[in-house]
């Protein structure tokens, strides 16, 4: 009898059967539950498009996906903007102590979501800036301050990876600050870039407690009305709004992907 040899593909396997309970199966139920219906009188599941059709014919629906996207886009960018510099200054190694910076961004993140965000909007409140006045702007400031560690962090560790010298030789043969920063940086910390507006904006997007809690429950988003379908058990109205936000993923990431392959092609002719 033949003894079966340990090999390193078999590390895997742990991985594997994670990756199909919790990822490929919940995504299967996902697609089914949002293409079929229940009769309630039969309790039997059909195909059909009507969780499509209610959806997309409700402006509600339509109004809230729309405010969700924008301030989705919003964070993102906000959190780029302030994110990027900072994490740029934490990458240059002629500073000490950068990585304890970081981790006094970071640390906040290790007190509980919901007590952070009160503590935000209770500081608001002192300035003048309630949600109940000033429902987006307090959102807005609630999600970056909440989402911005998860731009800095990325950023800050494809930037430690970043060759300076390619820097110094775009300012040697007669680059600009301007052109170097969008010819040179850019390209080497584009990863960075892609993986810290995917970590921001579809988490922004599918969250509602900083709505509820910083917009005093003036502002819904798109994942307010998959908690609200859920709790009246309308999973297949849910399942294909949690659908879309699927599918924006998607969508994303093969654009992103595309653009990371058009970079490396002119890195590489370059």
């Amino acid at each position: 009898m033949s003894k079966i040899k340990f090999q390193r593909k078999f590390l895997a396997i742990p991985y594997g059967i994670f990756l199909v309970l919790f990822v490929v199966i919940p995504m299967v139920l996902i697609v089914v539950y949002a293409f079929s219906k229940t009769d309630p009188v039969t309790n039997k599941t059909t195909f059909s498009f009507e969780n499509l059709t209610t959806f997309f014919s409700n402006s509600y629906n339509l109004h809230t996906f729309l405010i969700s996207l924008a301030i989705g886009l919003g964070n993102t960018i906000i959190c780029l903007l302030i994110g990027y510099p900072i994490a740029f200054i934490l990458a240059k190694k002629e500073y000490k102590f950068n990585y304890i910076i970081v981790l006094l961004f970071v640390m906040p993140m290790w007190i509980n979501f919901v007590l952070r965000t009160a503590a935000t909007r209770d500081l608001l409140f002192t300035l003048g800036l309630s949600g109940g006045d000033h429902p987006y702007i307090s959102t807005m400031i609630g999600m970056v301050y909440n989402y911005l560690p998860f731009t800095i962090l990325p950023l800050y560790t494809t930037m430690l990876k970043m060759d300076r010298s390619l820097i110094e030789a775009s300012m040697d043969l007669g680059a600009n600050k301007v052109q170097t920063f969008t010819k040179t940086i850019i390209p080497m910390t584009f990863p960075g870039i892609v993986s810290a507006a995917s970590m921001v904006f579809m988490p922004t997007m599918s969250s509602y407690v900083i709505s509820d809690v910083m917009g005093e429950r003036q502002i819904s988003l798109i994942g307010n009305i998959i908690q609200l379908y859920f709790d009246q058990g309308l999973w297949n109205l849910g399942s294909f709004v949690a659908l879309i936000l699927l599918t924006i993923i998607l969508v994303f990431m093969v654009a992103t992907r595309n653009m990371e392959k058009e970079d490396n092609v002119r890195g590489g002719l370059w």
